[in-house]
């Protein structure tokens, strides 16, 4: 039996599978998910990536805080049903806990007891052994999954949007929404809102994808698609155009918009952070001095029509894959009575946080928090300038870029919380020596064209593991927290003062809000990932630490070498609760 038989059955088998846990449930109740949750959502659920569609990464339970964190304990514990990179995200909605993990699987679990409902598993074609990169993408979904309706809406690997049944696993409809064979695949989830998904899509930087990263918007009763928007070619923005140097549309690669999207309900926008440009080097790609918009941007579309609303690039010229496509978190700064409308992200890997105004995309103020050498200034109208010293002009020229492709700011989130009005990011510290290479395009394969070496500690720091908390004002840092082990989650903010957070040497950590103290910390099986989340049935609070094999953890293995990686993967979710509760 081949491989591709052999998923198929599994795949089949678990639907059956499934059918009798919803079955014999009988009682349990789920109500459809509404816009009108999703903007609002009870403390006690979980129904987004990041909590809420701000993509704030705070909750307001306070039962688990800075006076008991020290008496939680395991209330259960749950193996994922595959390996590859622990990027999960759970969402919990009416006592059922969702997961999606790599290969497009998705369980849903009892979130007080931690027993399996139902399971899917997504069967897809087998792609060739050479196709390396695309085939790793099926081994490094985020958030997969959103709550809309009664559905359970997946991205998966070969590039379709499927709504599953929430009480079933059993597939409602499924759309092919790109083509896999040329490279195009989902690594993160959705956003839905107003019967709109809004999803983009990965797998732009490999050799079949040339002219065409995208953004999109499809019915979610159907399937059918509203609208797309091409990061890449603008046709609309002679700017756009122009900024690629003469490099027509069907030679562009990357500009891919791979963390999930923030909405903004007051005006109706969508709001997406944008990767580099492909092949990494200029000298490579032929875009000379160009600015290849609209790659490491901020997009705001119009929700509606996907119309661009405005734009703000915050790393032209990008020639060492710092790419800048992480979370945007919308935050409303009140200060004297009067409301700022802000949009706060650290972009991209070089770290450097930036505050914008989201409805007009306008800079208000940046703050440089790790050590980064490529970005020399930035004026005050927001305009980044590169330190020309570190732009390649030739094949085989190495530089040593801070920080690097594997270090800074990466996929791990931030969060922000109303209590302290203070912005906590996850970082690594990281330099790395780069240099433009001449490299076959080969289909299923990214073509970087770029030769790294190991990563190292910028000179002088010898804990590489920050977290920085920022003021959302004007971008100060309060406080900073290092330790030797790199982050390798997100963090999560509550309403119980505390910030959660992991590292590379299996600890899961609480810090206080105000200060950074470490109050808590507690080692597991596995690097800490995913995003940690929290959610309260029947009066108890829990809180969601998940864990496994992480890539940061061992692309940092040079810089921290005392610190031993365990062999197996370990993808797991830990989840706690107060002592006697």
């Amino acid at each position: 039996m081949n491989k591709t038989s052999r998923s198929m059955l599994l795949a089949t088998a678990a639907l059956v599978l499934a059918a009798a846990p919803a079955i014999a449930q009988g009682a349990r109740q789920y109500s459809p998910v509404t816009t009108e949750m999703l903007l609002k959502p009870s403390p006690n659920e979980w129904l987004s990536w990041r909590g809420t569609l701000d993509n704030q990464g705070y909750s307001p339970l306070d039962q688990i805080n800075k006076n008991n964190i020290k008496d939680v304990e395991l209330a259960w514990a749950y193996p994922m049903p595959d390996v590859g990179e622990q990027e999960s995200a759970p969402l919990v909605h009416d006592g059922i806990m969702f997961i999606s993990t790599n290969n497009s699987i998705v369980d849903a679990i009892d979130a007080k007891t931690g027993d399996l409902i139902w399971e899917y598993k997504h069967a897809f074609k087998e792609l060739p052994q050479s196709w390396a990169y695309q085939r790793n993408q099926a081994r490094r979904q985020k958030n997969g999954i959103a709550l809309y309706g009664n559905k359970v809406i997946l991205t998966t690997f070969d590039a379709k949007i499927i709504a599953l049944d929430a009480a079933t696993g059993k597939v409602s409809w499924e759309k092919q929404v790109f083509d896999p064979q040329k490279g195009y695949s989902y690594t993160i989830g959705a956003l839905v809102v107003n019967d709109i998904i809004y999803s983009a899509i990965s797998g732009c930087s490999i050799v079949g994808t040339a002219g065409g990263c995208y953004i999109t918007a499809h019915d979610v009763n159907t399937g059918e698609e509203l609208w797309r928007f091409n990061t890449l070619d603008d046709p609309n923005n002679p700017v756009q155009q122009a900024s690629w140097g003469g490099v027509p549309a069907e030679n562009r690669w990357g500009g891919t918009p791979w963390s999930t999207g923030s909405y903004d309900p007051r005006t109706n926008t969508v709001i997406w952070g944008i990767g580099m440009p492909g092949p990494y080097p200029e000298v490579i790609r032929g875009s000379g001095a160009g600015d290849t918009l609209y790659t490491n941007s901020t997009l705001a579309l119009d929700g509606k029509t996907g119309k661009l609303k405005w734009y703000y690039q915050h790393l032209p010229r990008d020639n060492w894959d710092l790419d800048s496509p992480f979370e945007r978190v919308l935050i409303d700064d009140v200060q004297g009575g009067n409301t700022r409308r802000m949009l706060v992200t650290t972009a991209g890997k070089n770290g450097i946080t930036f505050g914008l105004d989201r409805d007009t995309g306008k800079y208000l103020w940046s703050k440089e928090t790790i050590y980064q050498n490529a970005v020399k200034s930035i004026d005050s109208n927001g305009k980044v300038t590169l330190n020309p010293e570190l732009i390649p002009t030739a094949v085989n020229q190495q530089v040593l870029i801070c920080t690097t492709t594997n270090g800074g700011k990466l996929w791990q989130t931030a969060s922000y919380s109303p209590l302290t009005k203070a912005f906590y990011v996850p970082e690594n510290e990281a330099c790395q020596t780069q240099a433009p290479a001449v490299q076959e395009f080969t289909p299923g394969n990214a073509i970087g064209s770029v030769k790294s070496g190991p990563k190292v500690n910028p000179r002088g720091i010898d804990k590489p593991g920050v977290i920085f908390a920022l003021n959302v004002s004007d971008g100060s840092i309060k406080w900073k927290y290092e330790d030797r082990p790199v982050q390798t989650a997100s963090v999560l903010a509550t309403g119980g003062g505390l910030l959660f957070a992991g590292d590379a040497a299996r600890n899961v950590l609480a810090l206080d809000q105000e200060t950074g103290k470490v109050l808590w910390k507690q080692k597991l099986n596995a690097p800490i990932g995913g995003f940690p989340m929290t959610y309260a049935i029947d009066g108890v609070q829990y809180l969601v630490v998940p864990t496994g094999y992480s890539a940061t953890a061992s692309a940092s293995a040079g810089q921290t070498p005392e610190i031993k990686l365990p062999t197996g993967a370990g993808n797991s979710i830990f989840v706690y609760k107060l002592r006697g509760k």
